[in-house]
């Protein structure tokens, strides 16, 4: 008889590391998070054009300084003060994303208790958001032109297109200036936003020297917003409001320069690592930061953003729009 084999079990296998990398960010996911900040975003434009209406029906909007038409008949340019709703909560996601991308550029504040991964997903829906309500503001303007446009469907369409979105296509009074300036503005930020979903082809650092021009969207927006909305023409404290917001801005950009994340990115490590025209570069931008929060200090205290102030004897004839 032979003598019974052996009963041998298998080594034990060694345990396969799990993998430490976080999970793809991708557009589509964004999207599906971003549906609550929308919906934010769509409750606001409601009462921003209920606070329109309001001010147009009862005579305190600049807009019916500007087009005494409009509060004649309130009801013919819904479509128009929709637009402006729009516009301003654009504005107003555009101002929130650009402090949340700021405040995530460097250390966060101790009394910020929001986890960094949260304020990240927060940042990208709102840059999301931003977007979406840029383009429903330029769409709505083109709608409110072509309903006003006696031609023919298709002739309409084009003209509004090449109004709305071709640039120097405005021809009217300061529509000239203000229309280009949101134009780049619009045609910026979408790129400029949809970069981060691409910048492991680019490359993080060409991402990251790309999206610093994010700022210069938000700067165009504001200054779009103050050449062309009627409804702070004249207006004291609705557009000493807008330079209020940009203080902290302005504030917490010229720290994120002062002090950067970035050790290489400060200027003694430029100093000693580059050439000194970088290290030039840099530290005209410190002085440029500080001398615009200076400036909006000096507007605010003072009242005079060099806006219109005193309204035109006669705007029965006058047309703008924002």
């Amino acid at each position: 008889m032979h003598p019974p084999s052996e009963r041998t079990t298998p080594a034990p296998q060694p345990a396969t590391p799990q993998s430490t990398r976080a999970p793809r960010i991708t557009l589509r996911a964004d999207l599906r998070a971003s549906w609550v900040d929308g919906l934010i975003a769509v409750v606001i434009t409601a009462g921003l054009f209920a606070l329109i209406w309001a001010r147009i029906t009862s005579g305190a909007s600049s807009t019916a300084t500007v087009m005494p038409f409009m509060a004649e008949d309130p009801r013919a340019f819904w479509l128009y003060f929709l637009s402006q709703a729009f516009g301003w909560s654009a504005l107003l996601w555009a101002w929130g994303t650009v402090l949340l991308g700021l405040l995530l550029s460097g250390r966060r504040p101790s009394w910020l208790r929001i986890s960094a991964t949260r304020l990240e997903r927060l940042h990208r829906t709102t840059s999301l958001n931003t977007m979406i309500l840029i383009a429903a503001h330029a769409l709505l303007f083109a709608a409110e032109l072509i309903r006003f446009d006696d031609d023919s469907w298709p002739a309409a369409t084009w003209t509004a297109f090449v109004e709305a979105f071709v640039p120097g296509g405005y021809q009217s009074g300061t529509g000239r200036i203000a229309i280009p300036v949101g134009q780049a503005a619009l045609y910026l930020a979408i790129p400029l936003g949809l970069l981060f979903y691409v910048r492991h082809r680019i490359g993080p650092k060409t991402w990251r020297v790309m999206h610093r021009f994010v700022i210069v969207v938000y700067v165009l927006s504001v200054w779009h917003t103050l050449l062309y909305g009627t409804n702070v023409w004249y207006d004291g404290w609705f557009r000493t409001t807008i330079w209020l917001l940009q203080i902290p801005v302005a504030l917490l950009l010229l720290a994120r320069l002062m002090r950067p994340a970035r050790r290489s990115e400060r200027l003694p490590a430029v100093s000693a690592a580059s050439s000194k025209p970088l290290w030039g570069v840099r530290l005209t931008g410190r002085v440029a930061a500080a001398g615009v929060v200076a400036a909006l200090l000096a507007v605010v205290l003072s009242g005079h953003d060099g806006g219109r102030q005193q309204p035109p004897e006669d705007t029965s004839s006058s047309h703008e729009h924002d």
